[in-house]
């Protein structure tokens, strides 16, 4: 209606004003700096290498600095222009006599172009998925997962399929001295400073397919529709706020849907060194659930360890989310440790193992008390193409549980899962290949 429109409108032109006002600011006390000169997003060039890259991650989060690049790159016109993305072909197995099996494909594509504008530079991104064609309905299977909707009534033991407009951003990075800068990012369909790097993008969850049953305490924010985020980077630590529309997409999977920015969050980065980076950030969420009614707040902690070995690379991540209901007082946790080994240049092993609190297991039901749910994933991949091009990869893992014996009846007394795919993704970005084979 007219007054929701007003509201939306005023929210974005008062959060615009704001941001340019600030970057005018910046902008005049950047002129007087003359050693800014040839800098770029990842300030000098000695530094950047040091820094994580805000290709690698999602957002504005940060990644470590040595992640590897598996990415497609060009120049033209003095753009840089790159393109990564992730497909997942397979056969997905719950068990239990909730569980089914399904065929699927989990699937995910960015864009991103980036350019010098002024003293900063400019980085657009672009990022779509098909999953809203390619997951069976009602969702992916997946034991103990809830979370958002299907035809008006709550999912439970299922993933809901990511939006084909899952981000289109902007991001304005603007050095201000040697080790000072910065940051202008949002878009219509963006991430706010809440939360580590999304599980899709992270190294450490790079080889699995399935969302982390956690996945809606911790980074479940990743796309949202209207986000408006500013900060700095100050040499290796960046302190950034956010406000953004708290509502968690509808089952419209192909639109954008905007609404009033009505929501906010902080969040404080450390990148130690090249191998290590760590955030912690705090949101408040207006109505974030479409078939509750009340507000959360939403805390989360994360640290992400990656390291370069001579035959491969070694991702971990140890993450943790709490959401707060305001209403009802209740307090859900979500603990995960994921970790993926690349070894021998073509294998990878990988794991995830969870300890998460669900109260939406039975939404019929007239009290919701809070399960704790324990999924522990193990599993591998073996490079069957392996180009400067394309890594095409065969894989399978297996997922099994712990949960109190009051879900016995529902759940079965020891259920199992597991998934046989195909992973394809691009190869290598060339520095990554100085040890190839």
């Amino acid at each position: 209606d007219t007054t929701h429109w007003r509201d939306v409108l005023r929210s974005i032109l008062l959060c615009s004003v704001c941001s340019v006002v600030v970057g005018v600011l910046l902008s005049l006390a950047s002129a007087q700096d003359s050693s800014t000169n040839g800098m770029d997003m990842h300030m000098e060039e000695h530094d950047a290498t040091q820094l994580p890259s805000p290709h690698a991650g999602s957002g504005t989060g940060w990644q470590p600095a040595s992640v590897p690049g598996n990415e497609w790159m060009w120049m033209r016109g003095g753009w840089e222009l790159m393109a990564h993305g992730m497909i997942f072909a397979d056969y997905n197995q719950q068990g239990g006599p909730r569980g089914e099996g399904k065929a699927e494909s989990v699937n995910w594509g960015m864009l991103m172009e980036q350019h010098k504008l002024g003293r900063g530079t400019v980085l657009l991104r672009q990022m779509f998925s098909a999953e809203s064609l390619t997951s069976p309905h009602p969702g992916f299977p997946e034991l103990f997962q809830t979370g958002e909707t299907y035809h008006g009534e709550p999912l439970v033991d299922h993933q809901h399929p990511h939006n084909v407009f899952s981000e289109i951003s902007l991001l304005y990075a603007l050095p201000l001295s040697e080790k000072v800068a910065w940051e202008l990012y949002g878009g219509p369909a963006a991430e706010p400073a809440l939360g580590p790097v999304a599980y899709l993008h992270r190294t450490s969850a790079a080889e699995l397919p399935l969302a982390p049953l956690s996945h809606h305490l911790q980074d479940s924010t990743h796309t949202s529709f209207g986000v408006i985020t500013t900060g700095f980077t100050i040499d290796r630590v960046k302190l950034e706020g956010s406000v953004f529309n708290g509502h968690e997409p509808n089952e419209e999977r192909w639109s954008i849907q905007p609404a009033v920015l009505d929501s906010w969050s902080v969040r404080g980065s450390v990148a130690p060194g090249r191998d290590w980076a760590a955030q912690y950030s705090i949101g408040h969420l207006d109505h974030p659930e479409a078939l509750e009614p009340w507000n959360q707040w939403r805390q989360t902690a994360s640290v992400e360890y990656n390291h370069p070995l001579v035959s491969g690379n070694w991702a971990t991540s140890l993450v943790w989310g709490r959401v707060h209901k305001i209403a009802t007082g209740a307090n859900l946790n979500g603990y995960l440790l994921e970790s993926t080994l690349r070894f021998l240049w073509r294998d990878y092993a990988f794991t995830r193992l969870e300890l998460v609190d669900k109260d939406e297991l039975f939404p019929q039901a007239m009290v919701h008390p809070a399960y704790r749910i324990g999924a522990y994933t193990f599993g591998g991949v073996r490079d069957l193409v392996q180009t400067r091009a394309w890594q095409l990869g065969l894989g399978a893992d297996v997922t099994v549980y712990s949960k109190p014996a009051a879900l016995d009846a529902a759940y079965g007394n020891v259920p199992v899962s597991f998934q046989i795919f195909l992973r394809m993704r691009p190869g290598l970005h060339a520095n990554e290949h100085h040890h190839d084979r």
